[in-house]
């Protein structure tokens, strides 16, 4: 954490600020560990000071490891209030304006020159530390014992809802704080939506079951996704799931340090759409996660960085083929200078139940 704060304090001198403020509840999370639903950060050249209101003023205190000063906030002395005293005469303020609404902006405009600092907050989050990512492991492997105590389940009858809700019930069960996002459980034509929900539809023989789903543990998302088939496949299904199979191994043997993401996302591409199946993969390969479940960087056609070590992404192509159905396969990895390292273990190849 003390490495953590470090960085961040380097922004006010990469952007000559008096003060850095942080007011989203993901940046606060990153920077003091404190989950809460309101209060602020802020960075000064001398100071680091922790902001929040009675409700959350306990846990503030116990997490800041005299790092932080920690002031309370009220109804008589507000956060903004507190900001003021301590900035003084200090007229450029870091703030993160994808998350301060306009009618806040308009009021710190009238104390401060607001500076946008976003960009070099997700630039720091893009590189998790060991920590981040053993948090992303455990999270990964919550998610994997949830697969595994869910697969017997799926079988003729059993509707997606049920198995979303088991889905649900087995993560919290095994150790999550919660889903990393509501669970995607898409049977036969279904699975021709990427982000299909849950619906009373009942699975059926021959069908392909897509399961996309993920935890937090510690504050920190797993994610991922498998498509398995129900009492028997047919010829053209395994053959799909075998070029979506290709596509992945393929982009994940090309991701490292380094690469522009757009380039890995093309080399998958290529094994689709090659296959004949170059319409039907619709959306990136991979999306950046952390302490959100997408959040920079990217592996997709438009990401033209190249991907910073330590980068956390998924690896997630498909195919999909409206009224009939869907595969996807994704595994979260991280990039290192060499290659990367898969944080998920479950088994890929096509499983039929």
């Amino acid at each position: 954490m003390t490495e953590r704060i470090r960085r961040i304090r380097n922004i006010l001198n990469e952007k000559k600020l008096d003060g850095l403020m942080l007011t989203g509840e993901v940046s606060r999370v990153y920077a003091t560990g404190l989950k809460s639903s309101s209060g602020v950060v802020l960075f000064t050249p001398k100071e680091s000071i922790l902001i929040t209101d009675f409700r959350y003023i306990e846990a503030a205190r116990a997490c800041s490891n005299g790092v932080y000063t920690v002031e309370q906030s009220g109804i008589e002395r507000k956060a903004p209030d507190i900001v003021c005293e301590v900035m003084r005469r200090g007229k450029r303020l870091g703030v993160e304006a994808d998350v301060l609404t306009m009618r806040s902006a308009e009021s710190w405009k009238k104390g401060f020159k607001l500076i946008p600092v976003e960009d070099n907050l997700r630039a720091l989050r893009a590189v998790k530390d060991p920590s981040e990512i053993e948090r992303m492991r455990e999270a990964q492997r919550i998610s994997e014992q949830t697969l595994t105590e869910v697969l017997p389940m799926l079988r003729p009858g059993v509707t997606e809802r049920a198995v979303c809700a088991e889905i649900v019930y087995r993560l919290l069960k095994n150790g999550a704080e919660k889903t990393s996002f509501d669970p995607i459980v898409a049977s036969g034509p279904n699975g021709s939506k990427p982000h299909a929900e849950p619906t009373d539809r009942a699975i059926e023989r021959g069908d392909f079951v897509t399961m996309d789903f993920g935890c937090v543990y510690k504050g920190y998302c797993s994610d991922m996704t498998r498509t398995v088939a129900i009492g028997e496949a047919s010829e053209e299904m395994r053959k799909v799931y075998q070029i979506v199979l290709e596509a992945q191994k393929a982009g994940i043997a090309a991701a490292k340090a380094g690469v522009v993401g757009k380039n890995i996302d093309a080399i998958a591409r290529k094994i689709i759409a090659d296959a004949g199946y170059g319409g039907a993969f619709g959306h990136g390969f991979g999306h950046g996660l952390g302490l959100e479940i997408h959040e920079p960087p990217n592996a997709n056609p438009g990401e033209t960085n190249p991907l910073p070590a330590g980068a956390v992404i998924s690896a997630e192509p498909g195919i999909y083929l409206p009224g009939r159905f869907g595969v996807r396969i994704e595994d979260v990895i991280v990039l290192t200078e060499t290659g990367c390292v898969n944080l998920t273990t479950a088994p890929k190849e096509l499983l039929v139940l």
